[in-house]
């Protein structure tokens, strides 16, 4: 089965399988498509977090492509003469907002490990698709006319132009002969095709032009690698969940469903108020303890064992009380002086969840981070803005620094947390997972609460309302009259106006096969065979 944002990318991915492929070979493939039909979202100059299911060994594997920071950044990258945080905009479109891109190196490493078909030969739906051009969607359409100023930006106005002076509409056919051309280089070289060569030069040409130009250098692009190792599997009931380690949102994912098990929540349903209020609670405090001690490992210590310690868990659970309150992070043990965090993380990112006719599993989530990235193209595809993941504060005002500042081969802080749910004995149970910026951890939260309490199914879990709750702000599709009221009653008025919404995939095992669910708020589609 193959769940993902596009049906295009899930034709490819369906293909790739049915040929005998891997789940491995699938992403490949997806990410490919993918990165063409949805450029607002992922591509080949994002990054990426994958977990892999071993169905033989029964191990979990989670794969690290976060784009790092060139060797030449500072913890001032976004830091004007005065000392000031620049304007979040004139970062995002400057050179400097752009790291070095590690979601096909991720997947390269990835196919190294579990791959079978030919790697070349994974490229070949998105290579005929970019010469042949693909019909435009909606929600492409929608992104192309959108008042984000990367929609603006001179490579997107003139990618996304047609010979008569018009932008692309929605059924329109577009042709990306340099993403084909991209393409081949990476089908003959592997990653190689994209971090050196004439591709990589290309990269750090557009960088140093124009306004706020980058540092980074080919060494910077020639020297990425990925990582890879055990993900981090915690308890959950009579569940273990998966999700990858820091810097990814898998350990902030993991604090909101510690806290959830000390509660009933799984004893109520969708409909009860109480349950959203102790989602939303949950929700707050794990995003607290994450803002203030996740960072990446290899630069800052993140506290994983104390925030995930059961005691730790229990004596956050019971701050969720009746009323909304103020909320502030804990001290877990082993926790180190950070200071507060500025992190602004809006959100152009994608999920997709495969199964192979082995039963091996990737659930993978993958960014440019904000709507076409940083606004600038390169070779067919748009390059990443994922530095402005970092804080754009370096130190409080005390000198406290933040976990998430800037530093030079840092990889910045990450919503992103493609999850992988387990029997207690070790089997494949369910994948999911969502894009949708700083959100993305209430949207997974959600669809694991749905599928594993209140046990729905994928397409009914991934439909229900969206509750995102940070700090005192509470951001919320339409509600029923009741809960809407009842939480307003207990202090947690929601807010409907929304920013980034969803983009849930999630598949689980049922006795008679997998079963996929795709958000109807994007345009995906799950389908197996």
């Amino acid at each position: 089965m193959v769940a993902a944002a596009n049906p295009l990318a899930v034709e490819a991915g369906v293909e790739v399988l049915r040929k005998g492929g891997s789940a491995v070979d699938a992403a490949v493939a997806i990410q490919a498509v993918l990165g063409l039909v949805e450029p607002q979202s992922s591509g080949l100059g994002g990054g990426g977090f994958m977990i892999f299911y071993d169905a033989k060994t029964r191990q979990v594997t989670a794969y690290d492509g976060r784009e790092k920071a060139p060797s030449g950044a500072t913890n001032r990258l976004f830091v004007d003469d005065a000392g000031k945080p620049i304007p979040f905009y004139d970062a995002v479109l400057g050179g400097i907002s752009t790291g070095v891109p590690g979601a096909i190196a991720m997947l390269d490493m990835a196919y190294r490990d579990h791959g079978k078909l030919e790697w070349a030969g994974l490229f070949d739906k998105a290579h005929a698709l970019a010469e042949d051009g693909f019909i435009v969607s909606p929600r492409l359409a929608g992104m192309i006319q959108s008042r984000a100023p990367q929609a603006s930006s001179p490579d997107a106005v003139r990618y996304f132009t047609k010979p008569d002076g018009s932008r692309y509409i929605a059924g329109d056919r577009l042709r990306n002969l340099a993403y084909a051309q991209t393409l081949e280089r990476i089908a003959r070289f592997g990653a190689s095709g994209l971090l050196t060569g004439p591709v990589a030069q290309d990269i750090i040409a557009r960088l140093h032009e124009g306004p706020r130009p980058s540092t980074m250098t080919l060494a910077d692009l020639a020297s990425y690698t990925p990582r890879s190792g055990p993900a981090l599997c915690n308890p959950y009931r009579t569940y273990v969940v998966c999700t990858p380690q820091a810097p990814s949102g898998g350990p902030g994912l993991q604090i909101a469903l510690g806290v959830l098990a000390h509660t009933d929540i799984d004893k109520r349903s969708p409909k009860d108020e109480k349950a959203w209020f102790q989602f939303a609670q949950a929700s707050r405090l794990a995003y607290a303890d994450r803002d203030r001690y996740v960072g990446d490992p290899a630069f800052v210590k993140v506290p994983v064992e104390g925030l995930l310690d059961p005691e730790y868990l229990a004596s956050r659970a019971a701050l969720i009380g009746e009323k909304a309150g103020p909320v502030t992070f804990g001290m877990p043990k082993g926790a180190p002086a950070y200071g507060p965090d500025a992190t602004a993380e809006p959100g152009g990112t994608s999920h997709f969840v495969i199964i192979d006719t082995q039963g091996n599993v990737v659930s993978m989530t993958t960014t440019v981070e904000s709507i076409f990235g940083s606004g600038r193209m390169v070779d067919g595809f748009f390059l990443n803005n994922q530095l402005t993941d970092f804080s754009f504060s370096p130190n409080d005002t005390d000198g406290a620094p933040a976990a998430n500042a800037p530093a030079p081969g840092k990889r910045p802080r990450s919503s992103m947390g493609p999850a992988i749910v387990l029997t207690p004995q070790g089997k494949f149970m369910a994948a999911a997972g969502s894009p949708g910026g700083s959100a993305i951890q209430a949207y997974n939260l959600k669809v694991l609460v749905a599928l594993l309490d209140w046990k729905m199914n994928p397409q009914d879990a991934v439909s229900l309302p969206n509750l995102v709750a940070k700090g005192d702000t509470y951001s919320a599709d339409l509600f029923p009259d009741p809960i809407m009221t009842g939480l307003a009653a207990r202090g947690m008025p929601l807010s409907t106006s929304r920013g980034e919404e969803s983009g849930l995939q999630a598949v689980i095992v049922t006795p008679k096969g997998y079963l996929g669910g795709a958000d109807p708020r994007r345009e995906g589609v799950a389908r197996g065979f």
